[in-house]
């Protein structure tokens, strides 16, 4: 093995910037919204409900869309559809920032997610298209591009609470603009199209006889491209994953018993299990179910679903916790947050190294100790406690998910033919944003209320599950293969049952 530290070349590094700009869009509005929720509500009179279907309005399009994006991205080109979605998601951006009411405002949100479901999964696609080549070249840049997104979903309340003092709660969505024109400009101008995207095209020094440039993942590229679009999935999964959140979000305030909500939870067990019959039989499914015969991939997704479904339901209820009971104003509130910015920072760019130098199996372990501990802490929390006593639990938090999230994204790509890897990617974020919008309904569902004593013991309860679930994805990471491969070597895992060929 060279033991060379890899290198970034110029036109490397520009399409690792480039892509970022979709990764960093895509994540603030995760949870940049979360600190305008008392302005949006006050604005639009909308409820606690109202609020969560503002949130996962978003995260529910993002999440049933990318799968079939990844898809397209695969088959049509992922530069194509990456640019097609930062289109979309400024439009949708301008159409929330102008919106007149809740309605309309949870509409353009969903809009906004159909625009992060084309980008996201086709960022990480380019990323590993052109790094793919050099595993720890690869570490290195997925964890520069999660860290983009990270420090992104990180800053999203201190940047709202800044925008919304100067400017009000549209603002956060506006902003949104100039970064969508940044960033489509840089794609027409510095991703180069599929043909010029191969790693020996990018850096000269790296080419390869021409014999040995034909490889088994050109075939799988060939396999992806030739794919149809799987309606009857898609739309499965749509019906399974709304029908589920909605449940959640309309339990607390119409009770289990009430037709709509049991009716909600019975509609998306049966289209839940439809759509994984019909995956098991389609020709082209959407969701390949043979990529989870591989224990690694399986490990590293129900990991990423964990992580998502208690940061993202934490900061929903922090929010609420910060301006409606300890009395913080939007900025106030934003500037509490910022612990969670310098957390990310420091433990997604150290996460390449320790990738690259000790495997993805370590710092997915200790990244879910680490943030298990912090959510541990969290749970003391109470309406008499000082600000200092959040400090520390706002620190360990983000220091575990920015040291096991690239590793756990590291480990997906690995564990996927390079042909597939849009899809790969897209389960990966799917599941993740998924497990984000079932952790918004169900903490917004624990918090709900006015009383500051509901929201209180509403985010304790939230605090303890999330440690429940962090313990579950340490024990999960020792499933995943310790070290990742090339893609251009990509395989299932050793540790796999075999599975049907793609080819």
């Amino acid at each position: 093995m060279n033991s060379t530290k890899p290198t970034v070349s110029p036109a490397l590094g520009r399409v690792l910037a480039t892509v970022s700009v979709g990764f960093v869009v895509t994540q603030l509005d995760v949870t940049i919204v979360n600190i305008a929720l008392p302005e949006i509500a006050a604005n639009l009179h909308a409820n606690v409900a109202g609020l969560q279907w503002v949130v996962d309005a978003y995260t529910l399009a993002f999440a049933v869309l990318m799968l079939s994006a990844g898809a397209l991205g695969d088959r049509f080109g992922a530069r194509r559809l990456y640019a097609a979605g930062i289109v979309l998601f400024a439009l949708a951006s301008l159409a929330c920032g102008v919106a007149l009411d809740a309605p309309m405002l949870v509409a353009a949100r969903a809009l906004q997610g159909i625009g992060a479901a084309a980008m996201l999964p086709n960022s990480l696609a380019l990323l590993n298209q052109s790094y793919g080549h050099d595993p720890k070249l690869r570490a290195r840049a997925v964890g520069l591009w999660t860290a983009a997104g990270a420090i992104s979903i990180a800053a999203g309340p201190v940047a709202g609470g800044v925008l919304i003092a100067a400017f009000g709660w549209r603002s956060i969505f506006l902003v949104n603009l100039p970064i969508c024109a940044a960033g489509f400009l840089a794609t027409l101008l510095w991703v180069p199209r599929p043909e010029a995207l191969r790693p020996e095209a990018l850096r000269p020094e790296i080419a390869r006889p021409e014999a040995a440039r034909s490889t088994p993942s050109d075939a799988a590229t060939a396999h992806a491209a030739s794919r149809g679009i799987d309606l009857s999935g898609q739309s499965l999964a749509i019906v399974a994953l709304t029908a589920f959140v909605a449940a959640v979000i309309e339990w607390r305030p119409l009770g289990l018993s009430h037709p709509l909500v049991a009716g909600g939870f019975v509609l998306a067990a049966l289209a839940g299990s439809a759509f994984v019959a019909v995956e098991a039989r389609t020709s082209a499914p959407m969701l390949p179910l043979s990529l989870f015969a591989g224990r690694s991939f399986s490990a590293a997704v129900l990991f990423g679903i964990c992580v998502n479904m208690t940061y993202y339901g934490m900061v929903f209820v922090l929010s609420l916790y910060l301006q409606r009971v300890r009395g913080y104003t939007a900025l106030q509130a934003g500037l509490a947050f910022l612990p969670l910015t310098g957390g990310f920072l420091l433990s997604n760019v150290a996460s390449g190294w320790v990738v690259g130098r000790f495997g993805v199996r370590v710092p997915m372990i200790a990244g879910a100790v680490t943030a298990g501990l912090g959510y541990g802490l969290l749970h003391l929390v109470d309406a008499s406690t000082p600000l200092i006593g959040l400090l520390l639990p706002f620190l360990l938090i983000p220091s575990g998910m920015g040291l096991a999230v690239p590793a756990m994204t590291t480990a997906v790509l690995a564990s996927a033919e390079a042909g597939r890897a849009g899809t790969a990617s897209a389960v990966l974020n799917t599941a993740r944003q998924a497990g984000g919008a079932v952790g918004v309904a169900a903490f917004g569902a624990l918090a709900s209320g006015t009383a500051a004593t509901q929201i209180v013991s509403g985010m304790q309860a939230a605090t303890a599950i999330s440690v429940g679930l962090l313990a579950s994805a340490g024990v999960m990471s020792c499933l995943v293969h310790p070290q990742p491969h090339s893609s251009s070597q990509a395989r299932h895992e050793a540790d796999s049952a075999p599975v049907g060929n793609s080819r």
